[in-house]
């Protein structure tokens, strides 16, 4: 008999029809009713155990995370919160659980307590509810650009670029480290490396996308990447995923334009597709904002949060009247800011980019043209000579979600800034073929994946949405 998923049971209609179901006790109760979960759904089959025809010695190994089998009669349910349950034949324990050791009793665990047992926390609603909605942005991700003509691009996890120029990075060698080869000037002799140089893990896929955009015109890469930062906080990772799509003949109107609709698909998807799991984390979310004091909690619920980013036209605004709001803000003038904005040219933090969607304007924001001197070397030049067509998009209670730019498509511009930025042109070399062989007006933008899990599932720390974190001295798994 072919087994059932309990989201698909609970959505039947009970004819007293015969059924087999697997799954892991979540409770048992009065030696009669097991809590049957099988991560299809956070909502439990309760199962009706015949006990006075089950040996004792078996209903005691029925136990909190005992992995089971379960055949019998589906009937109408006259318990309160179901309207089915299976009535049950016979009941096979396939894996035991000591009840004793078992660390998931049912009560409520902390989030941190449940970082420390990463393994086990996707058997919590909270965390089934996270990664059963992961996985629903990840294909809707890949629906959007599939349904558009995007290639998808598998872009090299191991590099000899930094795509950044921002340096951190983790090296890759097997070279012996108790005794590393040098060369004539002292330094380590990367020639004897296994790729006869230096090279790490990407930081991104977005240069190598661009080679492809110049022959497909456009693709998207969906792929892991990493930084080695230092930073041990709640939005930060050592490994994360990036979502890269870069298109040829394009501008910064249509990658703004591409970026709004790629994000408003999404969320429409989970939205549509996922109510049962969001309607969780609503009510979690909630339960949440009532422990913090009055003035820090947030206005919306999460699902008005998303509905308003689907239902609203994003605010396009250029750096310069961001910065000019800022500047005139009360929140900058009465010291609100813990970075005060006081001249143009200065990096916006979350806080400054929190407000101008949550407080200034109330919609989601896209702002663009970038100080030149706070960007990368590969974005378009604009004719003011001091600015770059590079935009972001920022959303409520997260901030910047998405960065992209129009790259420069001019041989002798891209390579100036190059040399101004430090940045050795015959490393790149290939990469400046593009621009010499059909170059061409392109543009691209990439989002960190689990920003946008973040913020969809409302959790508050990055560490919570990607299944075995990676951060600063911890590598468990």
């Amino acid at each position: 008999m072919k087994p059932l998923r309990i989201s698909e049971l609970l959505a039947t209609e009970a004819k007293e029809q015969e059924i087999t179901v697997y799954g892991w006790v979540r409770t048992f109760r009065n030696n009669q009713f097991i809590a049957l979960n099988d991560g299809s759904t956070n909502n439990n089959l309760q199962v009706v155990v015949d006990f006075q025809n089950m040996a004792e010695a078996e209903l005691k190994r029925i136990t909190t995370g005992a992995a089971i089998r379960a055949q019998g009669i589906l009937i109408p349910s006259l318990g309160k919160g179901q309207t089915v349950e299976l009535k049950a034949k016979t009941i096979d324990i396939i894996g035991d659980s000591d009840a004793e050791k078992y660390p998931l009793q049912p009560k409520k665990h902390s989030l941190e307590f449940l970082r420390e047992i990463a393994h086990l926390r996707f058997r919590t609603n909270t965390f089934g509810s996270v990664f059963r909605l992961r996985n629903s942005l990840a294909f809707a991700v890949h629906q959007f650009f599939q349904q558009k003509g995007f290639l998808y691009m598998h872009t090299p996890i191991i590099t000899s670029s930094d795509a950044e120029g921002a340096g951190e990075m983790f090296r890759v060698t097997n070279l012996d480290l108790n005794k590393l080869p040098k060369n004539e000037t002292g330094q380590i002799d990367f020639a004897q490396d296994f790729f006869g140089k230096s090279t790490n893990l990407t930081v991104s896929g977005q240069l190598e996308g661009e080679l492809a955009a110049m022959a497909f015109g456009n693709i998207y890469t969906f792929g892991p990447t990493f930084r080695a930062e230092n930073s041990n906080t709640a939005r930060h990772l050592a490994e994360f995923w990036m979502i890269e799509p870069e298109m040829a003949f394009c501008d910064l109107q249509g990658n703004m334009a591409l970026a709004q609709e790629m994000l408003q698909y999404v969320i429409g998807h989970v939205l549509d597709n996922n109510k049962e799991d969001l309607e969780f984390l609503n009510t979690r979310l909630a339960e949440e904002e009532k422990q913090k004091p009055q003035q820090e909690r947030s206005e919306w619920s999460l699902l008005e949060k998303l509905q308003f980013c689907l239902d609203s036209d994003f605010v396009r605004l250029s750096y310069t009247e961001a910065i000019d709001i800022l500047r005139e803000s009360n929140h900058n003038k009465k010291k609100k800011f813990q970075y005060l904005v006081d001249k143009w040219g200065v990096d916006l933090q979350s806080e400054h980019e929190r407000y101008l969607v949550e407080k200034h304007f109330k919609k989601p924001v896209i702002l663009y043209n970038y100080p030149k001197e706070i960007k990368a070397f590969y974005m378009r030049q604009n004719e003011d000579g001091k600015t770059v067509a590079a935009m972001d998009i920022l959303f409520p209670g997260i901030g910047e979600i998405v960065g992209g730019s129009q790259r420069e498509e001019r041989l002798d511009l891209l390579e100036t800034r190059m040399k101004e930025m430090g940045i050795h042109a015959e490393d790149l070399n290939w990469y400046l073929d593009t621009r010499r062989f059909g170059s061409c007006p392109h543009a691209g933008f990439g989002l960190g994946f689990e920003r946008l899990v973040l913020f969809v599932t409302g959790m508050t720390n990055i560490r919570d949405v990607i299944p075995f974190p990676r951060t600063p001295k911890n590598c468990e798994f």
